[in-house]
């Protein structure tokens, strides 16, 4: 849990912080299901792949015999393993990349294949220990342009003395959860709330 809802929960700034930096302890060696799958379906391709690449020796043991047949066929074979190694490699980076922007999302928007829809992998970079480089900057991007999909207000994450903000809401005033859609949206339909939670985050409207 992060410090805000520490102190959403009516825990004192300084027990929040604490208990903050013990729940991160906590989680480091936690591995998200997400992960978990992608490393289970890694396995189970490099299983499959030992297996067909076995089978394959013992064709060529098999044919022996006629050694400029034999170097055929070990150079067809080679070239199709490759293709295999190039084709297996971009499914995991495609898996990857899923996962990446699901964690992203999560919890945050209203409809998560919409949103994961929006980003554009050809600009997100997976780099070898699995980051994805990229992927705040669009989350950020599509938050300002597609503020409707975030559950921005009643995302039952609490009030926020710290962030300003009241009757369980988050605050888009506060530097933590700045947002001027729904700065806007707080405007239209409830100008004195607003003008509450601008004051609470020492915002001037």
């Amino acid at each position: 849990m992060k410090k805000e809802e520490f102190t959403a929960l009516g825990i004192s700034e300084e027990l929040a912080a604490k208990a903050e930096a013990a729940s991160r302890k906590e989680l480091e060696g936690y591995v998200a299901k997400e992960q978990l799958d992608t490393a289970n379906a890694e396995k189970r391709q490099l299983q499959e792949d030992i297996v067909s690449r076995d089978k394959q020796l013992e064709e060529l043991k098999k044919t022996g015999g006629d050694n400029s047949d034999l170097k055929k066929q070990i150079e067809e074979l080679q070239k199709a393993n490759k293709e295999d190694a190039k084709r297996h490699a971009d499914e995991m980076k495609e898996l990857r990349l899923t996962n990446a922007i699901k964690l992203a999302v999560a919890g945050k928007v209203h409809d998560e294949d919409m949103a994961a829809a929006l980003f554009d992998r050809s600009k997100l970079v997976l780099s070898e220990d699995g980051k994805v480089a990229g992927l705040e900057e669009q989350l950020k991007a599509i938050r300002e342009t597609k503020g409707f999909l975030f559950k921005a207000l009643g995302s039952g994450q609490g009030y926020d003395p710290a962030g300003g903000g009241g009757g369980g809401t988050v605050n888009p005033f506060a530097k933590d959860t700045f947002n001027l859609t729904e700065q806007g949206r707080l405007l239209r339909e409830n100008p004195a709330q607003a003008r509450e939670m601008a004051a609470a985050a020492g915002v001037k409207i």
